[in-house]
């Protein structure tokens, strides 16, 4: 993958290098992690040319249970390399080593077991059909690839997301040409070292690095060797990719943004909700498309759950990630530090109070070049405000209170995305009624991040298109084509 922190293509079976290179900058401290290897138009006209090459040789002719052993090995092999896909996800985000560990390795080799055990159990429809002539007929349906898919994943999360759509890919017999963000490049490229260890032939799995408009993303979406895109990230991006391959009728997966509401009840339990919105408003420093960046509370509970969460997010320890007790570490770049910095203005502007951040913390110790950023709570924020309607991927939220459920209910779905919500209540009819309003593609009830991965995953509007996880997943990746033969 790297040698002398460079960072190259993977084409065919082989590292491959470019004319034109850019940093990988590493958010803790604004290093430069690595050097990477910019995927020109060509690079990426191979790339897709060794996945359809591969498509149509050997690959083609493994069954279901080749290929899910196949998985399960690559499962074997990233918890062989555990350690190294520890180090090169923290290098690219900065967050703390305990998080990567928990949570996004771990998760990676999780899902190649989870998508080889459910396509090696999972059938498809057959029907003995009787006609009014008295014919017979049987029907039955063979789950084909869709092809070969480009896989575009961001920056939050760049191993955990690319192992969930590149592991239902494989199993389904496709093979892919994966755009990792500009901004995380390094476990996509390892995990083309662990697709090779792993016995994968060559051109199942490429790699190509660069940026979007004018660059290896576009050149990939615009390709007319691709047969499907999945992609996870902003919301004006999918409409992009959507525009790109409509001339070709592409299907395409899209998870988008998000603006999550959580709502308090006043009959929740106190200390577990505010230990549930510590958790969904600052994980990953707010970086999670998941993440909770409105919370509504019943006027009754307001003002303790206010200052509750606002101890909380004060007592967060930013710092290096290996330090043990880091919770939170930076943004992913200064960049985006200057588009959340926007909402800290905006908040002023508009009279919001922040009760807790707010503010650039000052860290020394060698941080102040990276993106670092205070975890920030405002009240005093309507829902008309920006603050609640535009996603800020921050470690943000505004909490605004209400008084009934109907008007809680409201407030939560009054926005244009429609990915998550979470209820929290000691009412279980109320939980189940309330969950069920939403207009979302995942409902918690006292809880956050928390799922089957064998559940229907997604979002409605700005949120994205389509659903991932279990056969969800498997629908996307495959066609199904029905035979049927007469009796």
């Amino acid at each position: 993958m790297t040698s002398a922190g460079v960072v190259r293509n993977f084409v065919g079976g082989q590292f491959v290098e470019s004319g034109e290179l850019f940093d990988d900058i590493n958010p803790v401290d604004g290093s430069v992690a690595a050097r990477v290897h910019e995927a020109d138009e060509s690079i990426v006209d191979s790339a897709v040319r060794a996945a359809r090459k591969a498509l149509d040789g050997p690959w083609s002719r493994l069954g279901a249970p080749q290929r899910a052993a196949l998985l399960r090995r690559i499962a074997d092999v990233i918890e062989a390399r555990f350690d190294e896909f520890v180090a090169a996800e923290v290098a690219d985000t900065g967050k703390p080593v305990s998080l990567a560990r928990q949570i996004d390795v771990a998760r990676a080799a999780a899902n190649f077991r989870a998508f080889a055990d459910l396509v090696s159990a999972t059938g498809l429809d057959s029907f003995l059909t009787e006609l009014p002539d008295g014919r017979r007929a049987l029907n039955y349906a063979l789950r084909k690839p869709l092809g070969v898919v480009g896989v575009i994943v961001p920056w939050n999360l760049p191993l955990l997301l690319l192992t969930w759509k590149v592991a239902p890919a494989l199993a389904c017999g496709n093979t892919v040409v994966v755009k990792p963000s500009e901004l995380t490049p390094a476990t996509a490229t390892l995990l083309a070292e662990v697709i090779t260890e792993a016995g994968v032939p060559d051109g199942v799995y490429n790699v190509v690095h660069g940026f979007g408009a004018g660059s290896a993303g576009a050149h990939l979406t615009v390709h007319p060797g691709i047969d499907g895109i999945t992609f996870t990230g902003e919301s004006s991006t999918g409409s992009t990719i959507m525009a790109a391959v409509s001339p070709r009728v592409r299907p395409v997966s899209f998870e988008l943004g998000g603006k999550n509401a959580a709502i308090v009840f006043a009959d929740a339990d106190l200390k577990r909700a505010v230990d549930t919105l510590t958790r969904s408003v600052f994980t990953n420093t707010g970086q999670v498309c998941l993440c909770t960046e409105r919370v509504y509370v019943q006027r009754p509970v307001f003002d303790e759950v206010v200052a509750a969460l606002a101890e909380r997010a004060a007592a967060l320890r930013l710092g290096r990630p290996e330090e043990a007790e880091t919770t939170t570490g930076p943004l992913i770049s200064t960049e985006h530090r200057e588009k959340v910095l926007g909402y800290y203005r905006l908040a002023e502007e508009t009279g919001a109070q922040a009760v807790v951040g707010g503010a650039v913390p000052r860290l020394g110790a060698g941080l102040d070049g990276g993106a670092w950023i205070e975890p920030t709570l405002w009240t005093g924020a309507g829902n008309d405000n920006r603050l609640l309607r535009e996603e800020i991927f921050g470690p943000v939220a505004a909490l605004v209170p209400f008084d009934t459920e109907d008007e809680a209910v409201a407030l939560a779905n009054d926005t244009s995305y429609g990915l998550a919500a979470t209820v929290l209540t000691t009412d279980l009819d109320r939980g189940h009624r309330v969950a069920g309003r939403m207009r979302v593609g995942i409902s918690w009830v006292n809880t956050w991040f928390l799922r089957d991965l064998r559940s229907p995953f997604g979002g409605s509007g700005l949120s994205g298109i389509g659903r991932e996880g279990g056969e969800h997943s498997l629908h996307f990746y495959s066609e199904p084509t029905n035979v049927c033969v007469e009796l």
